[in-house]
């Protein structure tokens, strides 16, 4: 079994599909998936689709992109909203420097928000990165003095440096399509050399299909693909790999593990 832990199933990408989708995840070998939140204004369509698959979780959060036009983002509220059963973290947010859609000092605002909830309740932060490594880990650092709290940057798409600073402070890595793709070299490397039991995976679906589907639409189903490249990256047996990214996202997922050992899963 594999988990993507990082999916947008609520994304118009899929709409009226779900349900196939979801049976050629099963027929892939994915047996959880996270839908995630990137507006509080979207987050009850989110919230939907988790309460009506068994095995599909959710998240509350703002994506950095739209951090300019989403009011209310405080501890408080995304603490408020993470009481469903079903939410088992807090994001995407995070730094976007690279289309800067959003100001700068609001992408940080809200990247704080996110943090201190996720201090408060024990959830992880799903933490978005790109073009923004100095900021992402004055942020990170700076936060973690003031106490510490779990959370994973997804869609690793940095160089060993960032890796090096978000590992020393406990968080985990998140690999998706683009650690197959041609001119990845840097991003394959971290994912060989990183601790195993720090790594997960993922699609970003509908984005960033990972070969030899790219160009494609993403759909869940396509973390097999992922999870292989990787593997092989690390020279491990598949099964091996499998059961460690599985086990290390209910081991940082803690509220999900619980989900899972009640549904009996």
């Amino acid at each position: 079994m594999l988990v993507d832990s990082h999916c947008h199933l609520d994304f118009p990408d899929f709409d009226g599909e779900l349900e196939d989708i979801l049976a050629r995840a099963a027929d892939a070998g994915i047996g959880h998936m996270v839908t995630i939140c990137t507006r509080l204004t979207t987050f009850d369509a989110i919230l939907a689709i988790a309460d009506k698959y068994e095995n599909v979780f959710c998240t509350v959060g703002v994506h950095p992109h739209n951090a300019g036009d989403e009011p209310g983002v405080t501890p408080e509220r995304l603490i408020e909203l993470a009481e469903h059963p079903k939410v088992v973290g807090f994001g995407e947010t995070g730094l976007d420097f690279h289309y800067d859609n959003s100001p700068r000092d609001l992408q940080e605002q809200f990247f704080r928000a996110h943090i201190i909830a996720a201090r408060e309740t024990g959830l992880p932060v799903i933490v978005h990165s790109r073009d923004a490594d100095a900021e992402m880990v004055r942020i990170l650092e700076d936060e973690h003095a003031e106490g510490a709290f779990p959370g994973l940057i997804h869609c690793f798409s940095s160089g060993p440096g960032l890796a090096e600073k978000v590992l020393e402070i406990g968080f985990f890595l998140s690999f998706s399509g683009i650690v197959t793709f041609n001119k990845a070299d840097d991003i394959r490397a971290v994912a060989a050399a990183a601790p195993l039991d720090r790594i997960l995976v993922e699609t970003d679906s509908p984005y960033l299909a990972p070969a030899p589907n790219r160009g494609k639409r993403n759909e869940p189903a396509f973390t097999a693909q992922t999870a292989a490249c990787v593997a092989g990256l690390r020279g491990m047996a598949q099964e091996t790999f499998d059961q460690a990214t599985t086990d290390n996202f209910f081991r940082l997922f803690k509220k999900a593990e619980a989900l899972k050992a009640g549904a009996g899963a």
